[in-house]
């Protein structure tokens, strides 16, 4: 069985948080834990609070053992971005791009629902 958790329009931009998610794929959520509680970015704290999400869904409304999930796949999607602009010298202008990301975590037990 699959469980999903998903973190919408969240203020970060996708490219700080691909390379943590990626040292978690495959793993199994406490070894996922500790990747993202022993790093002390902006997108460890979003990232585990998606992964508690997630095995939140699992434990309560699929009544699944939490001592049994696995990352099945955890992906960074990028949202969309604020556009903004800074005034500069001489009428100028420069772009301000806030970038947005989708974070998705899907967990799974390892046994296929048939």
């Amino acid at each position: 069985m699959e469980v999903r958790a998903k973190s919408r329009f969240v203020k970060l931009s996708p490219q700080k948080a691909r390379d943590l998610v990626s040292k978690m794929r495959g793993l199994h959520v406490s070894e996922a834990f500790k990747v993202v509680n022993f790093n002390n970015r902006k997108a460890a704290r979003l990232i585990a609070r998606t992964l508690k999400s997630a095995v939140a869904n699992a434990v309560n409304n699929m009544h699944m053992n939490a001592d049994s999930l696995f990352v099945k796949s955890a992906i960074v999607e990028e949202g969309p971005r604020f556009k903004r602009y800074w005034s500069r010298a001489r009428g100028g202008v420069s772009p301000i791009r806030r970038r947005l990301c989708h974070i998705n975590i899907v967990l799974t037990d390892g046994k296929e629902n048939k």
